[in-house]
């Protein structure tokens, strides 16, 4: 028998859910639309509201736009966090009821008191973050994480009591408003930007805590502007993917010493204008090097078209205080003696992913890699050499240092110029590595017509089929994936797996 008002709905439902038993979704969509029939009732209803229904309401309320019930119901949220951003990604925010939400928030933090109820804690706006949350709460489930708890269910008048004992509670405590951001362009997104705006309002009673920061082709000062509103040792994870000079760079570093917590690091496209004076190179290297001291859990670093690199790497990587995981070196020119330390550096010992794409390697001695190999073979897992300009002998050197790499399982040399004896000769030597399930092959140097780089498909079919036979052989039955050099006419790139991939210029007219 349905109830027939309102408030016995809710009372109706309180039980229900104390017996144990879950709530069709079908019950809570049918309560959650009665009460948002009349939003002036709804926000009168919360004071009184159980908890269990707060979740299906405030979704109703936010994928419907009611502003009023959306603001109302922030300031009288019974849980510890709102997972907001998991929200928003099934419900495509609409920028009013997503200032709501804000503007909430900003109301209770203007309170000298909190109201009775009020638990909210944190602000959690990330899209990935307590995915299960509000389909918990829609009856498909019957408990969420501790973070989310709500109160315990208590009969109505018990509740009154204890809450009125209790008084109300000081309001000024923090709230912390978690994000992860990508600065990009001259403007930032809508919903962004209103919340910096409330940051930069309440700054000391909004801890807006970052935990993943993009940052794209946007002016230093925005970013320093935006930086100064952020608690800088809640980023994990940050990308500076600009076209920065020295001059950019060293404006941004000081920002970088304060990310204590950081664990991966990506700096991209840092150039030396012509004429840059070398004092002023050198003081940048020290600067970068100086804000490493202060990275103690930097686990992840990638370093990728860095125009000072050469010469100077030992100063980066010995300022590193733990062990790394993951190190890219990518399109940098780096010299002899900078591919000797790295393979004595004390912080690349337990490597798991290795990256060193892009460097012309075509003159210098691979012993020092090969040594890199070696000590790092009983934890490497990738490893990445594309386009690197290997020549067979020096390819070779390294093969006996790659058979022991026991838990490889991807490796790609793409790009290098590689005979197909050579290939073979891979294969003897990793046929007992027995988690090695991808390998991206060059084409190899018979499969060419002529020093362009013209590609024969009839014989690079061939070889193709030759090699998936001496893998089958050797019990390893997988596909093989050749890719060509760049087409010398088009400039794009041929890959073949069980068919060719091509470029126009390779197709049938």
């Amino acid at each position: 028998v349905w109830p027939e008002d309102v408030t016995d709905l809710d009372s109706f439902l309180s039980r229900f859910f104390r017996m144990g038993v879950q709530a069709p979704p079908r019950l809570l969509e049918l309560a959650s639309q009665s009460l948002l029939q009349d939003e002036a009732l709804a926000i009168a209803a919360l004071e009184e509201l159980p908890v269990e229904l707060f979740p299906p309401l405030f979704t109703a309320a936010f994928a419907g736009r009611h502003t009023h019930t959306v603001k109302a119901m922030v300031q009288a949220w019974p849980f510890a966090c709102l997972p907001l951003g998991a929200l928003m990604k099934d419900h495509q925010p609409h920028l009013e009821t997503f200032q709501a939400a804000l503007d909430g928030l900003d109301l209770l933090l203007a309170q000298e008191v909190r109201p009775r109820r009020w638990k909210l804690q944190v602000l959690d706006l990330r899209r990935n973050a307590h995915q299960d949350f509000w389909t918990s709460w829609s009856g498909i489930k019957a408990s969420v994480c501790s973070l989310l708890e709500p109160e315990p269910a208590q009969p109505m008048q018990k509740m009154h009591r204890v809450e009125a004992q209790a008084g109300l509670k000081p309001a000024r405590a923090p709230v912390e408003v978690l994000v992860d951001l990508c600065l990009k362009e001259d403007t930032l997104d809508e919903t962004i930007s209103y919340l910096l705006k409330k940051a930069k309002q309440r700054r000391s009673l909004l801890n807006l805590r970052c935990q993943k920061l993009r940052i794209f082709t946007i002016p230093v000062e925005s970013i320093r502007r935006i930086l100064k509103l952020m608690q800088l040792d809640s980023i994990q994870d940050l990308e500076v993917n600009c076209t920065w000079n020295l001059a950019t760079l060293a404006s941004f570093l000081p920002h970088l010493g304060w990310m204590g917590n950081l664990r991966r690091l990506l700096l991209s496209h840092i150039h030396v204008l012509p004429r840059t004076a070398p004092i002023q190179e050198e003081h940048c290297v020290a600067q970068l090097t100086a804000q490493f001291l202060n990275l103690p859990h930097l686990q992840e670093l990638y370093l990728d078209s860095i125009s000072f690199l050469k010469g100077r790497l030992h100063r980066v990587l010995r300022c590193l205080k733990t062990p790394l995981e993951t190190l890219w070196i990518t399109n940098c020119q780096i010299s002899e003696s900078d591919l000797r330390y790295l393979s004595q550096c004390p912080s690349v010992g337990l490597l798991k992913h290795l990256c060193l794409s892009g460097l012309n390697l075509t003159n210098l001695s691979l012993e020092p890699l090969q040594v890199l190999i070696e000590r790092t073979s009983a934890t490497l897992q990738d490893l990445d050499l594309d386009e690197c300009g290997i020549m067979d002998s020096q390819f070779s050197a390294l093969l006996p240092s790659l058979s022991r790499c026991s838990q490889l399982t991807t490796f790609s040399f793409c790009g290098n110029h590689i005979s197909m004896a050579v290939l073979e000769s891979l294969l003897d030597h990793t046929v007992g590595l027995s988690k090695l399930s991808l390998v991206l092959y060059p084409a190899p140097l018979e499969s060419y017509e002529d020093v362009r780089g013209t590609l024969h498909l009839g014989l690079l079919a061939q070889l193709h089929a030759r090699l998936k036979r001496l893998l089958c052989a050797s019990g390893r039955a997988s596909t093989v994936w050749f890719k060509a050099n760049p087409c010398p006419h088009c400039g794009d790139q041929i890959v073949y797996s069980t068919e060719p991939i091509l470029c126009p210029c390779y197709m049938p007219t």
